[in-house]
């Protein structure tokens, strides 16, 4: 019966992939620092947590083909596609993320990312870094985000180990 209810998960679209905030993390935004879009300022773990790093995604399908050479938004939405499988991997979901450090190669196509981004997150957003980069490990890929998650074990759906 696990697993019907993992692939039930699976097959949700990407718009209801945005997650409510969890008690076992904390956000916060000082009234002394600037407002923040899309990000928390500081986040925390509260109790017992197992924290779960997710290497950089890139716009890589399955089969290791580039998506999207050119176009940004399409690096972009497989990028969080590859997140959101890495994380589920794990039994985490992006409310569980705390933070996030992306890489671009092109930070005037930055917008194209927040708007993917905002549909993966809703209120539970992560620390979060952005950074320009000279170019990533292929010369087409223009985006590599990377994560790390608090998960309170019983918070989240674990699917079987492969």
């Amino acid at each position: 019966m696990r697993y019907i209810v993992f692939a039930v998960l699976l097959s949700l679209p990407i718009i209801a992939m945005a997650q409510t905030p969890r008690a076992h993390i904390k956000r916060t935004n000082p009234q002394t620092l600037s407002k923040p879009t899309g990000y928390a300022h500081v986040v925390e773990t509260v109790g017992a947590v197992r924290t779960v790093y997710i290497s950089g995604q890139i716009a890589y399908d399955a089969s290791g083909a580039v998506v999207g050479a050119g176009d940004m938004k399409a690096q972009a939405e497989q990028v969080f596609k590859n997140l959101d499988t890495a994380l589920k991997a794990a039994g985490a979901t992006f409310a569980d993320v705390v933070k996030m450090n992306s890489y671009i190669t092109d930070m005037s196509r930055a917008q194209a990312v927040r708007d993917v981004r905002a549909r993966y997150f809703a209120d539970a957003v992560p620390a979060s870094t952005f950074v320009e980069v000279k170019g990533l490990v292929r010369p087409e890929l223009m985006l590599e985000i990377e994560v790390i998650a608090a998960v309170r074990d019983g918070m989240s759906v674990r699917p079987a180990s492969r």
